[in-house]
């Protein structure tokens, strides 16, 4: 999306346009910065959703035997969880919190009630389209399969589609509806 400064430490924050009573916490991937994806969650902010956008591990490859960065995974994971606790402290209840990424970040750890959105460009050079359908057969067997949505795009190759923004902003209204307090 934007830029290659992965020495950025902190994530960049698109803030709700009102009180924030739900968040939205989207890893990027390897050679990004949260900048970028801040700029497309401003294109479809939700007034009462808070954007969050750290970075998350290093990949040494793609193939199923490559190297993982374990070191990397468990840092990122620790750094979600605080943010969860943070945004927790600031009134947001964890129930209202998103998990989301781009790319190796989408790699979240799954429990069986959550819902997931995957889209994948079916024109993608750097993961294989192959690999996006794997994952959502893998996440329906570990989550119920009715909450999983894989959605391709045609021509799109490694990189986010106006198309795929409406999906996602759908799919985060849904999950995070305003709650009449607001």
């Amino acid at each position: 999306m934007c830029g290659n400064n992965m020495s950025a430490p902190l994530p960049a924050i698109v803030p709700a346009a009102r009180k924030a009573t739900a968040a939205v916490i989207f890893l990027h991937g390897l050679g990004d910065t949260g900048h970028g994806w801040a700029e497309a969650f401003e294109g479809i902010r939700i007034p009462h959703v808070k954007y969050i956008c750290p970075h998350a591990f290093d990949i040494y490859g793609l193939s199923p035997e490559a190297e993982e960065d374990e070191a990397g995974i468990k840092r990122a994971s620790e750094n979600v969880k605080a943010m969860i606790d943070q945004e927790v402290k600031n009134g947001i209840p964890s129930h209202r919190i998103l998990l989301g990424g781009f790319s190796q970040a989408a790699a979240n750890s799954p429990n069986k009630d959550m819902h997931v959105l995957q889209c994948h460009g079916d024109s993608d050079p750097l993961v294989p389209f192959v690999f996006g359908a794997q994952t959502a057969e893998k996440m329906k067997s570990l989550i119920n399969p009715a909450n999983v949505t894989f959605k391709s795009y045609r021509g799109l190759p490694h990189s986010a589609c106006p198309e795929e923004m409406i999906d996602i902003k759908r799919f985060i209204e849904k999950q995070l509806p305003a709650v009449s307090d607001e």
